[in-house]
């Protein structure tokens, strides 16, 4: 079921990503903030792993030493690994940690890197990402209009609050795609590639380090 999109929405959702791209590009503070929100967010759904490793290995050992296997790891573990899945994409693109094929990129000037990013979001990134909203609060408003439960097992867990995540995880990604762009223009007039927090929080690290060999020293 897809939603119907009025004119206004998606006027809005210009106006929204604009202001993100405009701000991004004044504003060096507001561009850390953006990735700051994205980290907190990646390294709280980072949890979810933990969370999937006990529950696996508790259904690993109900099963085979219990001989009572449970009737929710299955639905628990695809779930867990959703969550995990949705939430790592805006906190890689935010450290620019997805992988990419550079054995040309790495050698070419930081200009053509920039301007080659710059085609890639416009051209893919942003078509597929507004299409991952626009399809999964299609998905999401039908999901919690039926009240969607798992078909997997008897007592099924609700499905409608995890299918929220797939419209909100996009959002996060054009949100982030659009500091992206403003780094990518930003590179073209400058000729470096502007800092991003990861950068920041290891210089630092690197320097207070230095701080403490040299009063250790001392």
């Amino acid at each position: 079921m897809l939603p119907t999109v009025s004119p206004a929405i998606i006027l809005l959702a210009i106006a929204y990503l604009a202001l993100v791209f405009y701000l991004s590009l004044r504003f060096e503070r507001f561009r850390f903030g953006v990735e700051q929100f994205h980290t907190i967010v990646g390294k709280l759904g980072g949890w979810a792993i933990v969370v999937l490793t006990v529950a696996i290995s508790y259904e690993v050992f109900a099963r085979y030493f219990l001989r009572r296997p449970t009737e929710w790891a299955f639905d628990l573990s695809y779930i867990l690994f959703g969550v995990l899945f949705m939430l790592a994409g805006p906190y890689a693109l935010a450290r620019n940690a997805h992988v990419r094929g550079d054995f040309l990129y790495r050698d070419w000037p930081v200009r053509r890197q920039a301007a080659f990013d710059l085609v890639l979001y416009i051209v893919f990134f942003f078509p597929g990402v507004l299409a991952l909203v626009y399809a999964g609060w299609g998905f999401a408003q039908f999901s919690w209009m039926i009240k969607e439960h798992s078909s997997n097992s008897p007592n099924g867990p609700p499905l409608y609050h995890f299918k929220t995540l797939i419209p909100l995880v996009g959002a996060m990604l054009a949100t982030q795609g659009a500091v992206e762009v403003a780094r990518c223009i930003l590179c073209l007039r400058t000729g470096d590639w502007p800092q991003r927090l990861s950068d920041v929080e290891e210089t630092e690290k690197l320097i207070l380090e230095e701080a403490q060999k040299q009063q250790g020293a001392a």
